[in-house]
């Protein structure tokens, strides 16, 4: 799915990770959201590779990426571990500094990286989330029915991971079309790749405990970092027929996480990078590099 970049796959402490790699020019890293994979990027990273060097990564728990077994904590699949992961992803690619854009759950693991690893992180950007501990603190009915998945995927005892596998190709597919807004459908080339990978039973429980360390050991380390800000700029993306743009000031909600942000709402759903792709590319490419855009 993504033209003109490499497959590697890279060992990282416990996991190997998959990624696609590369173009030339400062390092960008690409993470992905729920349900998907670095596949997300199709039609995103192709154009950034002409500025940047792109590094289009799975996120453990998903896609061609390892899924390694959950503890009773759900630190494995903490945003902590996981930010680690693509530190350690980076580095192992020869990155010590670098820039990162995440999509729904990529987003939290861009943010809890920007906060773990200042040093890393150059610039951020966060598609089509607010942040975790805003939104758990805040639920009302309208968020619950909204983000129905959250409380689902969260339940203990194999409860969605065996209702999701009875057939996972229509929860997917289900999810892509209720998440989507008015722009262009997704394409079905990559709805099929992205059911390629979640159709691993390991893959649905690898997400699952991606949402239950959200509801969990995330929250004990946001809480944790209450009133830390992140060091770099960070750009806000959402989509204007989404629920985030309903339910929340998005760009407000991030204005005490960092000291520069900025961003706006893109004509679209939830699925930016797939059904805004000119625009997402476009705000992405004179974020990450401003000064050569002037």
């Amino acid at each position: 799915m993504l033209q003109g970049l490499e497959h590697r796959d890279v060992r990282v402490g416990d996991v190997t990770l998959a990624a696609s790699v590369g173009g030339s020019g400062p390092p960008l890293l690409l993470l992905h959201g729920y349900p998907q994979t670095r596949a997300c990027w199709h039609l995103v990273a192709p154009g950034l590779a002409r500025r940047f060097t792109v590094v289009a990564a799975d996120l453990r728990g998903y896609g061609d990426s390892s899924k390694p077994a959950a503890d009773d904590d759900h630190a494995a699949y903490s945003k902590r571990t996981m930010a680690a992961d693509m530190v350690g992803l980076m580095r192992e690619l020869g990155h010590e500094r670098f820039s990162v854009a995440g999509h729904d759950r990529g987003a939290r693991v861009a943010r809890r990286m920007a906060l773990d690893h200042p040093a890393a992180v150059e610039r951020a950007a966060v598609l089509d989330i607010v942040p975790t501990l805003t939104l758990f603190d805040g639920t009302d009915q309208a968020f619950a029915t909204a983000y129905y998945h959250w409380f689902f995927l969260l339940q203990p005892d194999g409860l969605p991971e065996t209702m999701i596998g009875r057939d996972p190709e229509w929860f997917l597919r289900e999810t892509l079309r209720r998440w989507s807004g008015r722009a262009r459908p997704l394409d079905e080339g990559a709805i099929r790749e992205y059911a390629r990978c979640f159709s691993d039973p390991a893959a649905i429980h690898g997400s699952c405990e991606d949402y239950r360390a959200a509801a969990t050991i995330d929250l004990e380390h946001d809480r944790a970092d209450a009133g830390r800000r992140m060091d770099c700029p960070l750009l806000v993306l959402w989509g204007a027929h989404g629920a985030m743009e309903r339910l929340h000031d998005v760009l407000g909600s991030w204005r005490d996480s960092a000291s520069e942000v900025s961003g706006r709402a893109l004509p679209c759903g939830h699925f930016l990078p797939e059904e805004c792709p000119e625009e997402t590319l476009a705000e992405l490419t004179s974020f990450f590099a401003p000064s050569r855009d002037g």
